[in-house]
């Protein structure tokens, strides 16, 4: 989130950043409202002044036997106690105008990121390992797996629909393998603390991070079962807009009937929030996190895209990577995490490229984004495996996490970043693809075998 002051005493620099973003100028229209906050917060400050005042003067009229002007000064005082509370709720609405425009608006990108519209305007950063040559036409993953009969599609759409899969036998213990050695060396050798975090999260966590509430269709929420009068009652409350979205007002509704949780997308919300509402000591920064848990995303934008096989489900696994440091330390924890995730694929000797992300591809929170792109052989195409960002106080502030110098004084917001360290499902289809041999089998990188109990073929 924008820190309005910030945008009052920079208006040009903030509309130039969204302008690279591609849009509008914002500044006069968050200046206007916030203007309308700031009158009525003066407003309800000279109000409170004179009640205490007032208050103060009916003593003295008192003391001076002056009744009348005592009893003036008590209807004032009682004037106050219904002005007030008016006042009071009339700030608290203008507050919250402002924060939730504040809320819809990304961040800026730092000066260095490139211009562009989309992902064609993404610039390669560098790149590691050569393409493989194959004395045969690769096959993509899900060609292979369904030849082992370790990856079962038709089975899980029976239990649960599209996007999803069932692993079993060495397939399922390969997936296994990735996550537990990466989770290893990110730990061990890297310095993260590894996390066991909740699945499920609260509304202001997903908020902290930015998932709410512009990308509410793209989670999964967890509520308890209702009944047929609440469902009733839910159906009566849902209003739609004309394109078909669900109201503010209505997903209130649904929050306050449902009193549900939110699946997480990414570890990348729980760990994050670890520090929400902290003030830390500056002494304890860096800190670094990493988690190896399940990930949750409807795809509500993915239509068509990728149904196909296991590079885009509505449940998947991931080793995320989270740091919170300060200001001046950020851009060099950044170039650090990206090294982190790339040493993953370094080890398991898989080709890939590190593109940093232009102004109209970048993400919503982030300041700049690394992404590692992996090359799949059956594919013949780079896919995403990483996404390294840098937010600044973007996160921090929604979050209200701070950090204290030695001095004691508060120093400002931390800096948080975030990294898949890196994708499980993207980095099995990535081993499969590029170690498949001729008769189908998948051989196991060197690196994997000891997860594997010695195993060094998959379907051998």
């Amino acid at each position: 989130m924008h820190d309005i002051r910030w945008i009052r005493e920079n208006p040009d620099q903030f509309d130039r950043g969204l302008k690279r973003r591609g849009l509008a100028p914002l500044s006069a229209e968050l200046l206007a409202v916030d203007e309308r906050r700031r009158a009525v917060i003066q407003k309800l400050e000279t109000a409170q002044a004179r009640r205490n005042a007032a208050s103060k003067e009916i003593g003295e009229a008192k003391k001076a036997k002056d009744e009348a002007r005592a009893a003036a000064l008590m209807a004032e005082v009682a004037a106050f106690k219904t002005d007030i509370p008016a006042m009071e709720a009339e700030e608290r609405e203008a507050s919250k105008a402002l924060d939730d425009r504040l809320a819809g608006i990304p961040n800026l990108p730092l000066d260095e990121v490139p211009d562009g519209a989309d992902e064609h305007g993404n610039v390669e950063h560098h790149h590691f390992g050569e393409k493989r040559h194959y004395g045969f036409a690769p096959r993509q993953h899900f060609e292979l797996g369904e030849a082992l009969g370790m990856m079962d599609f038709e089975t899980a759409a029976k239990l649960s629909g599209a996007r999803f899969v069932v692993l079993q036998q060495g397939l399922a213990r390969l997936e296994r393998a990735l996550g537990q050695f990466m989770l290893d060396l990110h730990s061990n050798e890297h310095g993260y603390t590894e996390v066991n975090p909740p699945l499920l999260v609260r509304d202001d966590a997903m908020f902290g991070t930015a998932q709410l509430p512009k990308f509410r269709d793209d989670q999964f929420r967890a509520g308890r079962v209702l009944t047929a009068e609440q469902h009733q009652e839910l159906f009566e409350k849902m209003i739609y807009e004309e394109n078909e979205n669900i109201t503010d007002d209505a997903w209130q509704a649904y929050d306050q009937i449902s009193n549900g949780l939110w699946l997480i997308p990414t570890a990348e919300v729980p760990l994050t929030n670890l520090v929400r509402e902290s003030i830390l000591d500056e002494e304890q920064l860096p800190l670094r996190f990493t988690a190896l848990t399940p990930c949750f995303r409807a795809e509500a934008g993915a239509a068509g895209r990728d149904t196909r096989g296991m590079i885009r489900q509505h449940q998947f696994t991931k080793v995320e990577l989270v740091s919170i440091t300060t200001p001046e330390e950020s851009k060099h924890e950044h170039e650090r995490m990206l090294a982190c995730a790339e040493e993953v694929l370094r080890q398991l000797d898989l080709h890939y490229r590190v593109m940093t992300l232009c102004t109209g591809d970048m993400g919503f929170a982030s300041q700049k984004t690394f992404d590692i792109e992996v090359w799949l052989p059956g594919q013949g195409a780079y896919r995403e495996i990483s996404s390294c960002s840098i937010c600044g106080e973007f996160q921090a502030r929604r979050m209200a996490a701070r950090y204290k110098g030695k001095d004691g004084k508060v120093r400002g917001h931390v800096h948080t970043l975030n990294g898949s360290g890196v994708a499980v499902g993207r980095a099995l289809i990535a081993v499969m693809e590029t170690y498949q041999q001729a008769d189908g089998t998948i051989e196991v990188p060197d690196v994997l075998r000891p997860y594997m109990g010695g195993m060094t073929v998959v379907g051998g």
